[in-house]
């Protein structure tokens, strides 16, 4: 099954706790097809500009689709595994 490699923009109080190893999951809007094996570079971001700094590639694991559990049907809750 092929997978895609996505290049996600992570404000900075968020991507210093997935750094830290606090934070394993990302709540984002469906709008790439987010699948499990498909893997995911965050990017930091201070004020909507890129610091340069991203964290190594990690897989996503599981996915939560919305439309149930009080999440948006055109968003989703993936884990992450490093």
């Amino acid at each position: 099954m092929p997978t895609q490699h996505h290049h996600l923009k992570c404000e900075s109080r968020y991507f210093q706790e997935t750094a830290k190893g606090n934070k394993l999951f990302e709540v984002r809007k469906n709008d790439r097809d987010y699948k499990v094996y498909d893997t995911i570079c965050l990017q930091e971001v201070v004020d909507g500009v890129l610091t340069g700094r991203e964290l190594p590639t990690m897989e996503i694991s599981y996915v939560l689709y919305g439309g149930k559990y009080g999440i948006a049907e055109d968003y989703c809750v993936m884990q992450l595994k490093r």
